[in-house]
């Protein structure tokens, strides 16, 4: 489904009935990332994933991106959808974007899950190489990225013998435009330390950390879930960056367990 939110065509899909939950993905990749998630929480809750601009079957307009920007996108999707308030799931990009949209509309959520995500911004580092991604994939085309990516997203035990799930990333991210990489790398680039948030998050939080995630160490994610009052921290054994994928298990459990508290509190 596509709905025109703020100038471009945004895709979606709606699985499911019950309250609200919300999925934004990593970069750079697409809604069909969330597939095991589905699967195991829309027999029971109203399901919502969206390729944000410039992924999947999103339009991807050649121009400067901002997490703002996208903030701002899924705000009108859920207007769009009669959503007032909903359960977000947001992993490495996806929780970026949670942080912006949680600066301008708190009362968007019910409660909050961030994965595999940092709160932190960019060190120079970071930057000058994001940079480089940019030249790499404006040059090079998007399968290039597609395997620049695959070591940083998911374990090294996954990257020796998941083929079946290495296949799959690659048709996501080689699936994407140029302009899209390019907008999210400086979109990402350009975010803000987010530190300071996080002490103002007011929801029921859950907080998750693949146990071989090299770029977000599950170290440094429990570091950030300490500093959200009440948040409840999980690592996901036997995975990576895409904690989601490798492990959806061990992932689903989490997120149900955490959703069914939450209920629970409310009545």
């Amino acid at each position: 489904m596509k709905a025109r939110i703020n100038d471009i065509d945004l895709a979606y899909s709606e699985e499911g009935q019950g309250l609200p939950v919300v999925f934004l993905h990593a970069f750079p990749l697409n809604r069909t990332m969330w597939a095991s998630q589905v699967a195991a929480l829309s027999d029971r809750y109203r399901v919502v994933t969206i390729d944000l601009r410039g992924h999947g079957e999103s339009d991807a307009p050649m121009w400067r991106y901002t997490l703002d920007q996208f903030a701002e996108d899924v705000s009108g999707l859920l207007e769009n959808l009669g959503i007032t308030r909903a359960t977000f799931v947001g992993l490495s990009m996806g929780g970026y974007i949670l942080f912006a949209l949680y600066r301008t509309h708190p009362e968007l959520f019910h409660a909050l899950v961030l994965a595999d995500t940092r709160a932190t911004a960019d060190t120079p580092d970071a930057r000058t190489a994001r940079f480089s991604m940019a030249q790499i994939a404006y040059r090079r085309g998007a399968s290039v990225i597609a395997d620049l990516m695959l070591p940083k997203l998911l374990s090294p035990a996954a990257c020796e013998h998941r083929a079946d799930l290495q296949d799959q990333l690659r048709t996501i991210i080689a699936g994407n435009q140029v302009s899209g990489i390019v907008g999210d790398l400086m979109a990402m680039e350009e975010r803000p330390d987010s530190t300071p948030l996080l002490r103002t998050i007011s929801v029921p939080t859950l907080v998750i950390a693949g146990e071989e995630d090299l770029a977000s160490p599950p170290e440094e994610v429990e570091s950030m879930a300490a500093r959200i009052p009440g948040a409840t921290f999980v690592r996901i054994p036997q995975a990576g960056h895409l904690s989601n994928m490798e492990n959806s298990s061990a992932f689903n459990k989490a997120i149900l367990s955490f959703l069914t508290s939450v209920e629970n509190s409310a009545l």
